[in-house]
């Protein structure tokens, strides 16, 4: 398809629970906005709708004509064929072989760039936000899972097919508990907001948290970021500890990452860094400080993510402006 050289950039950010799209003028200024619920578990065809008439709305918002978009950039979790721009699987979503830039393209006649979520994220970095004009960069976003992505001057670090830096399938225990992804060990497994939860949940039903348990109980879904933040500012020293060991087992598998990448710079982001962001670079630049050899002690940085929920709107839409179809 033909690429052009002005126009509105749209990019999208397919949330496991909920999507946003945003268009941004071409000096990428946030123009106008949508954000709405995903809702898994419809149907990929359902899901496309959805994502179609999300894109229709956020232009209203910003006022501006399908026939004005430069290019479409969508950030999208899971499986991804990035040659061909095919969803082949998100499991928490329930989707299977979406062709979206196909789809998209026919329904809007432009170009369409699909990328793993945070790839698109540290690049909106790289390019927006914490990161800018970093040589190497890796970004680690400690979430439900934990994502990694790195750009490498100036492109994604990506497979031959489909992205890589899958950081929360690193195996740290061998032997250790069963991950989601059936293997034992991983650092999702120790280092997540899922796990760190579902301590925190044993904690509290031991009676060891009772701030925690008046504000979300045992239940695994009510025991979010926020919650976990304000339990540590209420005095909660069991919290704080449970959290605190997790940031650091996150710190010390990325010395790997110094010895195998040498980054100029870490970006560390997601739900638990932004509402406790001292404590986990605290913790991850101790561990790494520990771990890494001494000739790459002064090498790299540790950076908090600057740009918020639009880091993966942001990123998709530029991924998409400067390289086409495939990050």
């Amino acid at each position: 398809m033909k690429k052009k050289t002005a126009g509105y950039r749209v990019g999208f950010d397919l949330g496991g629970t909920k999507m946003l799209a945003s268009v941004y003028n071409s000096d990428y200024k946030l123009v106008g906005s949508r954000r709405r619920k995903t809702k898994g578990g419809v149907g990929a065809s359902a899901g496309l709708v959805r994502i179609i008439e999300t894109i229709d709305q956020a232009l209203a918002d910003a006022k501006v004509k399908r026939s004005q978009i430069h290019s479409i950039g969508m950030g999208v979790p899971g499986m991804l064929d990035l040659n061909k721009g095919i969803l082949l699987q998100a499991p928490n979503l329930g989707w299977h072989h979406l062709p979206l830039r196909k789809a998209l393209q026919k329904e809007f006649r432009v170009p369409v760039g699909v990328a793993n979520d945070v790839d698109a994220g540290t690049y909106g970095e790289y390019r927006f936000g914490a990161a800018r004009k970093a040589r190497c960069v890796v970004g680690v976003f400690p979430g439900t899972g934990i994502g990694g992505a790195c750009v490498y001057e100036g492109r994604i670090l990506r497979g031959k097919v489909g992205s890589c830096m899958e950081l929360g399938h690193l195996q740290v225990r061998p032997g250790g508990d069963y991950c989601g992804c059936g293997r034992r060990g991983c650092l999702e497994t120790v280092a997540s907001r899922l796990a760190i939860s579902a301590q925190l949940a044993a904690a509290a039903f031991r009676g060891e948290t009772p701030r925690l348990l008046a504000m979300a109980g045992t239940e695994l879904s009510q025991i979010r970021s926020g919650v976990i933040a304000a339990a540590i500012a209420g005095g909660e020293k069991t919290v704080e500890r449970i959290v605190r060991a997790a940031a650091a087992q996150l710190g010390q598998a990325m010395v790997g990452l110094v010895h195998l990448l040498n980054p100029d710079v870490f970006v560390l982001g997601g739900g638990l860094v932004d509402e406790l962001p001292g404590l986990y670079r605290t913790e991850v630049e101790q561990a790494l400080k520990e771990g890494v050899l001494p000739a790459f002690r002064d090498s790299y940085k540790v950076v908090i993510a600057r740009l918020g929920d639009q880091a993966t709107a942001l990123g998709a839409a530029a991924l998409a402006a400067d390289f086409g179809e495939a990050p």
